[in-house]
């Protein structure tokens, strides 16, 4: 494994106790639909999460949720439809972003709700 998918890997699982511990019940993770994938998909009491984990290595010139760009957001709210579908979800969606930037000797955690809404 590369150390990029070993420090994505790392920033999923740390995102996922993070969310466990707020009270989150994991619904599926990696969930994948033809070429898209959704790293988190959570359920709290009144929403389904749909999340998407980004990391960086600090120093970095951006935050690593401002990688999440238009495109990637769409392919995420595609594979988010797709789920509803075939999953019957009736409990409204939310689409969040775990933002992860690992230093030489910490790791900063941020949690985004409601990061960016699907366009119509």
């Amino acid at each position: 494994m590369s150390r990029e998918m070993e420090q994505g890997r790392m920033a999923e699982d740390m995102a996922l106790v993070y969310l466990l511990n707020r009270g989150f019940v994991l619904k599926e993770r990696n969930w994948r639909v033809e070429h898209k994938e959704i790293d988190l998909i959570m359920e709290s009491e009144n929403y389904i999460h749909v999340i998407e984990v980004k990391s960086l290595k600090a120093p970095a010139q951006l935050s690593p949720f401002e990688h999440v760009d238009k495109k990637k957001q769409n392919n995420i709210v595609g594979a988010a439809r797709k789920y509803i579908f075939q999953q019957r979800v009736t409990k409204e969606l939310q689409f969040d972003i775990v933002s992860v930037l690992f230093y030489r000797s910490r790791v900063e955690l941020d949690y985004i709700e409601n990061a960016f809404f699907p366009i119509y």
